[in-house]
């Protein structure tokens, strides 16, 4: 099975930019979307099924043009979650899950904590997430959680580890990383590659891209019982649809 995991910063601008046409070359298997600003209502959802993806969910932010989240599959699920039942979590419509026989996989867009206020929201979000997280592994043990974290892990998923105080690299969101990996879940990316330089995000400005001056914001984070089926992971920094490139897992 290959994931594969987009922040497209607006799907209605990334189909614009040949999202078809690389969706269909890239193939995954599970598509998960963050950042849609769309309902799909506002979509010509047959070019997703003409693609080939039959099946495709949305969950989106009650405010229109905003956040939200989708899942594109080839294969029917068992089941579809929309949100996590937090009422202070899903009206911006941030995560969104589809079961099949032995895995699921999450699309998840965490806040980014842009001011103040938004930091505040971002990190209550983040401990009702983890605690969410911890329950649903009772009954789902096998969960891939993909999605725009708006966290830079360590040191070497940022161009310039000097940015402490700046939200995506505060040192209270580094450590909810690393609480959500020690509660026994797998950077698949980290897994397979340990070399600096590789992003998944970058600022329109100052021609970052082009200097590759940019941050590791989107994981595919496994949990523990996946490892052994975990075949590569991979972050695909050529596409340019967004100001993020999509990031992917491959299991058996």
């Amino acid at each position: 099975m290959k994931i594969i995991s987009y922040n497209v910063n607006g799907i209605r601008a990334a189909l614009k930019k040949g999202f078809i046409d690389w969706l269909k070359a890239a193939n995954p298997d599970v598509l998960c979307l963050q950042e849609t600003k769309a309902h799909k209502e506002q979509l010509d959802l047959t070019v997703f099924e003409d693609a080939g993806y039959k099946y495709h969910y949305w969950f989106s932010a009650q405010k229109k043009g905003y956040s939200s989240v989708a899942i594109l599959c080839k294969e029917e699920p068992n089941h579809v979650e929309y949100g996590t039942g937090i009422e202070t979590m899903d009206f911006e419509g941030r995560n969104l899950r589809v079961d099949f026989d032995d895995i699921s996989i999450m699309s998840l867009y965490l806040p980014s904590g842009t001011n103040d206020l938004r930091l505040d929201f971002k990190l209550n979000y983040m401990d009702e997430f983890l605690d969410y997280i911890s329950d649903l592994r009772k009954t789902i043990p096998n969960l891939v959680i993909c999605g725009d974290y708006n966290i830079c892990h360590e040191e070497i998923d940022i161009h310039n580890p000097k940015m402490k105080g700046v939200s995506g690299f505060l040192p209270v969101e580094r450590k909810w990383i690393g609480e959500l990996i020690d509660s026994g879940f797998i950077d698949s990316f980290r897994h397979f590659n340990k070399e600096p330089n590789q992003y998944s995000w970058w600022s329109y400005r100052a021609n970052a891209r082009n200097n590759n001056k940019g941050w590791r914001l989107d994981y595919c984070m496994a949990s523990a019982p996946l490892e052994k089926r975990l075949k590569r992971s991979f972050i695909l920094s050529e596409v340019k649809h967004s100001d993020h490139c999509p990031v992917g897992v491959e299991i058996d």
